[in-house]
């Protein structure tokens, strides 16, 4: 369940930030902030309600106000997560689960008079569903694992990030991966289906070596650059004037053998599996 902020009502908001905050010169502010107003269009708009999305009270402002959803779940005995505006409630049954998001809609919008955004929320099953970029397998035993849409930005970055028109080389190249990968495993790497992780470190090499091979251009180059990285003669003539594309060149014996993971690692690539 997901819930819109942008017609949050501010004498509700304030009563619970008053609850904790005894400073009235905090509360001025804080309200202040509130009906600051919007830019559109070069005219600034006055807001009476809503909370401003993006700004660096928003994230406390909405865990304030939904602290008492938190509390009104756990007084349901349910178990739940949630994160800011998102959250999801995990009960047996899908007649449990129309139950439950009739009641809580009638809690957010009678108690707190807030809306819920029907388009991200719906009853399903874990697997179907997902929280901070992760979701869950459907087999008996269930395990954490990233969802496709995260995989899909992955590899958007990293597509970027080698994508042949930028006119680095392969160590700057690996030096801003490195930065990405390393901080997107931080997180991800909390997921428990490591063959998903290992094939993603596949496909960054393959990516690395296409890229490789479509700068060495010509194919004496090619064949110079298998050689003096340990290809034998036969099979470096053989690649080096194959008419197959870059992709799939990428994926042969040769440049596996002149383009190792011991290649990259030597470049300091990391790795998204450990």
């Amino acid at each position: 369940m997901v819930v819109s902020f942008d017609r949050v009502n501010h004498d509700i908001l304030m009563s619970r930030v008053a609850a904790r905050v005894s400073d009235k010169r905090v509360l001025k502010l804080i309200r202040a902030f509130l009906t600051a107003g919007v830019l559109e269009h070069g005219l600034v708009g006055a807001t009476d309600e809503g909370a401003p999305q993006g700004g660096p009270l928003s994230p406390l402002l909405s865990n304030l106000l939904l602290d008492d959803l938190d509390r009104e779940l756990e007084r349901r005995g349910l178990h739940f997560v949630r994160y800011a505006d998102d959250s999801n409630v995990y009960v047996r049954s899908e007649r449990a689960g129309q139950r439950v998001m009739a009641g809580l809609k009638a809690f957010l919008t009678g108690k707190l008079k807030l809306k819920v955004n029907e388009a991200k929320s719906a009853v399903a099953r874990p697997e179907q569903r997902k929280f901070l970029g992760f979701t869950f397998t459907g087999t008996k035993q269930t395990k954490r694992r990233i969802a496709p849409k995260a995989l899909s930005r992955f590899k958007e970055r990293v597509r970027e990030l080698t994508r042949r028109t930028r006119g680095v080389s392969a160590e700057q190249m690996v030096a801003d991966l490195r930065r990405y990968l390393t901080g997107w495993r931080g997180y991800f790497g909390f997921c428990e289906t490591p063959s998903v992780l290992k094939r993603l470190d596949a496909w960054v090499r393959r990516r690395l070596r296409c890229f490789l091979w479509k700068q060495w251009k010509r194919g004496r180059t090619r064949f110079a650059e298998l050689r003096g990285r340990g290809v034998g003669k036969d099979l470096a003539a053989q690649t080096a004037g194959s008419p197959h594309g870059p992709w799939r060149v990428s994926g042969s014996p040769a440049l596996h053998k002149a383009l190792g993971n011991h290649y990259f690692h030597s470049l300091g690539l990391p790795s998204v599996e450990s």
